[in-house]
């Protein structure tokens, strides 16, 4: 280690992050986008749900095998090629729709949008792990270690927040087909850079394929598998209440406005996750899981009571402030419970898992707001919080508490962040 190591800004370079996080908005565009063009092009509300439900399954088949790929060949062949791919079937699919094919055609070529798209929010948190590794100073990993997972975290709910609020604008100002088309295009220039920027081979010259690769079934462990199950029901969260939200709004006369007021819970998620890294180490990951967890669920309980947009805009703040740091707290232990040469195959599983849960809930959360009114809809939150907060149970159980300042899944670290020692 150098006698002056140097900041992860220097170490990745000044025009990292944000290529990266612009990288990551299509992501976050494709099942809302997906939704609105099919519901647009075949007239049918049930039908553009069963889509992206599609898109989230075409993710969670594919998007953990891009991360082994990665894991075994480099970011860059993998991201290359499916940032071409992703392009191509986001443009397919503004075709396809406004096509005489059948349903099927349409069925399966949203499959193929989910199943391409670039997995950058998983890629980033891999590469950067690598990259604090290797080049900061050991005293310093710490610390850069959690701030960088909050920022990443603070980064997903940014786009998460956008993504939506880009489709709707994209939507009515130009046409249903501009949002998939605005995605294509931002897949190819800013998935590219992200592949081809130096840090790639930064990362690489330092991270997984220079470890052997610990067994697959590394990967079935049961403190691993509760973060699983606790990001998805961050994105049974995500999709549930976008879907309710927008159900509440069209019943104040404003459905368009459902992602402006979505937005509004961005604001607590992001300022709380920023703030993470300044949490003392005494409250433990196991603790913030069910502290925030528990204020997500909190929040989410106030939903139905919400009866004008002010009141919905006040609950979403504070169901905001419980979601941020508790997906810091999820990627932190996806991190740290990594098995050696598989980060990125962790993180893509993580990242796949927001995308079903997102996409299962919306079409949930849909057909109960068709079928027997927003008051339905907005039961879904509360579900989805609930989850959140019976995987931090089951986390608590699987994650005794530390002994000696040193996490009990340290064990499971990848060799290059043995020394962060963040407590589980």
């Amino acid at each position: 280690m150098p006698a002056h190591a140097p900041s992860l800004v220097r170490a990745t370079g000044a025009s990292y992050f944000p290529i990266a996080l612009v990288a990551r908005l299509p992501y976050a565009m494709m099942v809302v986008g997906v939704l609105t063009l099919v519901v647009a092009g075949r007239d049918s509300l049930a039908f553009g749900g069963l889509n992206s439900a599609v898109v989230g399954l075409g993710a969670a088949c594919v998007g953990p095998l891009l991360g082994a790929a990665a894991d075994r060949f480099g970011q860059r062949r993998v991201l290359l090629a499916s940032g071409v791919a992703s392009a191509t079937a986001l443009a397919l699919m503004a075709w396809v729709v406004y096509s005489p094919l059948p349903g099927a055609a349409v069925l399966a070529v949203a499959f193929l949008v989910g199943a391409s798209a670039p997995q950058i929010a998983p890629m980033s948190r891999s590469r950067l792990v690598q990259i604090i590794g290797s080049k900061i100073a050991p005293g310093r990993r710490s610390r850069t270690f959690d701030a960088t997972m909050a920022y990443e975290s603070a980064a997903d709910e940014i786009v998460f927040i956008i993504g939506p609020f880009v489709v709707g604008l994209l939507g009515t100002t130009l046409d249903p087909w501009a949002p998939v088309a605005g995605a294509a295009v931002l897949t190819l220039v800013f998935v590219s850079a992200f592949a081809l920027h130096p840090s790639a081979a930064v990362a690489e010259r330092h991270g997984e394929q220079a470890l052997p690769a610990a067994p697959a079934r590394e990967l079935t462990r049961p403190a691993l598998l509760a973060v699983v199950a606790g990001i998805f029901g961050v994105g049974l969260f995500f999709g549930a209440m976008l879907t309710s939200l927008t159900s509440f709004m069209g019943d104040h006369g404003s459905a368009a406005s459902a992602g402006l007021v979505y937005g509004v819970m961005g604001i607590g998620s992001a300022t709380l996750a920023l703030s993470v890294a300044l949490f003392p180490k005494a409250f433990s990951l196991r603790a913030r899981w069910l502290v925030f967890g528990a204020t997500m669920l909190a929040g989410a309980l106030l939903l139905p009571l919400a009866s004008s947009v002010l009141q919905m805009c006040l609950v979403l703040l504070v169901i905001g402030c419980g979601i941020g740091p508790t997906m810091v707290t999820q990627y932190s232990l996806g991190a740290h419970r990594s098995p050696a040469g598989r980060s990125a195959t962790v993180m893509t599983i993580l990242g796949s898992a927001v995308i079903v849960g997102q996409s299962a809930a919306s079409a949930v959360t849909g057909n109960l707001a068709d079928r027997f009114g927003t008051d339905a809809a907005l039961v879904m939150p509360i579900v989805a919080a609930a989850v959140v907060v019976l995987a931090g149970a089951a986390n608590w159980v699987l994650s005794p508490a530390p002994a000696g300042g040193q996490s009990p899944s340290t064990t499971m670290v990848t060799p290059p962040l043995a020394n962060a020692g963040t407590s589980a």
